[in-house]
């Protein structure tokens, strides 16, 4: 029989395991997560994420909104990829209804999916180092998303909500100039990206921390459905805009690449989500080619005064920054819908720490956690 003490700061009685809560209030939890840690001296020997603490039952809320409502609630859960949240929705709706999007609109949502990848990352890529220690990397990280909050902010007036999304569109075309601005944005931004490749991937100590922490295998990550960058970083080679492609996905298969790592570890994860920010300045580019090659056109379709998808059910997925984003649409023919389930990266990429934390040191728990890049909104929704 073994005996636990369960303590909040201070020391336990020798030969007793301790419990140790990390959070829910903790700045190394990105949020309102909490761990509850059993500990064998300074080993991990059991570990439980405990979720839930902003859960705001966003799935009971959609069926009590029209289809336009739902998309300001959607793009809520996961605040740093606020406009591919609502991407996801307005494609369940799309399928639904057997809607045609303008192609001029096809195009400006991947474009901006893009961009919203790049703001996603950088955020990760400026915080993930702050947590091991280094402060510097978050300034420049906090310099190049301003640089392209303030195009996505021109054309929605959002700086992290944008609403821009409507079902058959967007909500109105883009701004005379924009498109110049937007590329400016990304040149500018692609020129001082070497900045976290010298300045944290060349840091030793960044490298010591990382380097064959928190080694995820793939049989872990089939099990627990992972996704997104940390799969990737774990040999698991899948991409929803390579393997099912949707919106332009389709026509930018040789610009795409698909980063992976065979390591699995934290270094790995975090020259995943580097590499992959390089491409999506690269599909943004692309993106930005093809608008400005396109005739004069509409950017939404028009709709009935009340929106009603018939009856059925459909399952719409995207690869959102940090993983694959489903949504389950089930409809009576009302205007509002019967049952709306989103299935959310970070949640499953989240339970996999109680495979992975036991067995290693405290002084690494940050390091692994942080490298799971997840958004504490996006695991409770």
């Amino acid at each position: 029989m073994t005996t636990e003490t369960t303590i909040g700061i201070g020391g336990a009685a020798e030969g007793t395991d301790m419990v140790l809560n990390i959070g829910p209030q903790h700045p190394a939890t990105h949020g309102v997560l909490r761990l509850r840690l059993t500990l064998d001296g300074e080993r991990i020997s059991h570990a439980e994420p405990v979720v839930g603490y902003m859960h705001r039952g966003a799935e009971k809320l959609f069926e009590a909104r029209d289809y336009r409502q739902i998309v300001m609630l959607a793009n809520r859960h996961d605040w740093l990829s606020a406009f591919s949240n609502e991407l996801g929705v307005v494609l369940a709706v799309e399928r639904m209804l057997g809607m045609e999007v303008p192609e001029r609109a096809v195009w400006t949502r991947t474009l901006l999916a893009e961009l919203n990848r790049v703001l996603n990352h950088l955020m990760f890529l400026g915080s993930y180092p702050l947590e091991l220690g280094g402060i510097t990397p978050i300034f420049y990280a906090f310099t190049e998303r301003e640089e392209l909050q303030h195009v996505m902010e021109e054309i929605s007036g959002g700086r992290m909500h944008y609403m821009f999304n409507r079902v058959g569109g967007l909500k109105e075309d883009l701004p005379n100039g924009w498109l110049g601005r937007a590329r400016q944005a990304v040149a500018d931004v692609r020129s001082r990206m070497e900045v976290f490749d010298r300045l944290v991937l060349g840091n030793e100590i960044f490298r010591g921390r990382t380097r064959g922490v928190g080694t995820l295998a793939p049989r872990i990550v089939h099990a627990y459905g992972m996704s997104g960058p940390i799969a990737r970083a774990s040999g698991v080679d899948f991409d929803l805009r390579r393997d099912e492609p949707y919106l332009a996905y389709g026509e930018l298969q040789d610009t795409l690449k698909v980063v992976t790592r065979t390591e699995g570890d934290c270094l790995a994860r975090f020259e995943c989500l580097l590499e992959q920010t390089h491409n999506s300045l690269d599909l943004a580019d692309a993106c930005l080619d093809r608008i400005a090659e396109l005739p004069p056109g509409p950017i939404n379709q028009r709709l009935p005064k009340v929106l009603k998808a018939p009856e059925g059910e459909t399952y719409a997925w995207t690869e959102n920054p940090l993983g694959i984003n489903g949504y389950y649409l089930v409809s009576k023919g009302e205007k509002t819908p019967y049952r709306l389930k989103l299935r959310s990266a970070s949640y499953n990429n989240i339970q996999a720490l109680t495979e992975l934390l036991p067995g290693t040191l405290v002084a690494d728990m940050v390091a692994i956690l942080g490298s799971f890049f997840f958004v504490v909104g996006d695991i409770d929704k």
